[in-house]
């Protein structure tokens, strides 16, 4: 059994190509230089009926990683039908303002989804997003249909334990999420010595690297191929990239086993 892992938006919150920008990589026609905001899709390996499985832990097969700004796009672009579960690592913008999208897989689901967040994120989301979680009385509007969650450490979906890894975001303590063999870390510049036992055995990693130069809230390309080497990853994908790096020009050097992201990318991890 597999995982597998569809990059959704792997660009930074401006999304490549940037707004009234001439440059090269937003003027490209390669599709690999087209980065919505970052987010990514999980489809769990398949559950067996077993005791230790409630029904509706088995049911949970697809968990998306924040709801983007360009989360209606990126459905329709890469045909994601269903959504069993959300996970966010934190709720900036970019991360979170397509949360309305999913009152559409509450009408073709018939349930509520449920989130994942830690405390932080959690009472953002339920500023933020008022009318969802504290609507108002009213006749007509569609409403996300959402069950809120405060993560305070591993849980289960499906048949698999998801590791909440604490990040740091500049000063922002975030979340990426650990998915047995797989990791996802993005919006960070700095993993806590604590979080790296946490992604001890990691086989492949989706991390952040903004940019050649450095950056105060996002590792830089340099930065990003010295974490991978100390995971020790069989392969590493770079996401939240911003415009000032072409895609094959910048995979033509980087270290065997370490490429890009870019929108639409599917990962398959035994």
């Amino acid at each position: 059994m597999s995982l597998r892992v569809t990059v959704l938006g792997s660009g930074t919150s401006h999304g490549v190509p940037s707004i009234g920008c001439d440059c090269a990589v937003c003027r490209s026609t390669d599709p690999r230089d087209r980065r919505s905001r970052p987010s990514v899709l999980i489809d769990l390996p398949a559950v067996g009926p077993s005791a230790a499985s409630s029904a509706v832990a088995r049911a949970v097969r697809r968990v998306l990683v924040d709801t983007s700004t360009d989360l209606r796009a990126q459905a329709l672009a890469y045909d994601v039908r269903r959504v069993d579960a959300i996970l966010f690592t934190h709720s900036h913008a970019d991360h979170v303002f397509g949360l309305d999208e999913i009152r559409r897989y509450n009408a073709m689901q018939r349930t509520p989804i449920a989130c994942y967040a830690d405390a932080g994120t959690a009472a953002n989301l339920r500023r933020m997003f008022s009318y969802i979680f504290d609507p108002p009385v009213q006749q007509g509007g569609g409403i996300p249909q959402l069950t809120l969650f405060r993560l305070a450490g591993p849980f289960t979906l499906g048949d698999m334990e998801i590791v909440p890894v604490p990040l740091l975001h500049g000063s922002l303590p975030i979340l990426g999420f650990r998915f047995g063999p797989f990791a996802y870390l993005t919006d960070c510049n700095h993993i806590p010595d604590e979080s790296w036992a946490l992604l001890a055995g990691v086989r492949v990693v989706i991390l952040d690297a903004l940019r050649e130069r450095p950056h105060p809230t996002h590792f830089s390309v340099s930065e990003a191929i010295e974490v991978a080497a100390r995971l020790g990853v069989e392969r590493a994908f770079f996401t939240h990239i911003c415009h000032d790096l072409p895609h094959a020009a910048t995979c033509a050097r980087l270290p065997a086993g370490v490429q890009l992201a870019y929108d639409g990318l599917v990962i398959a991890i035994d």
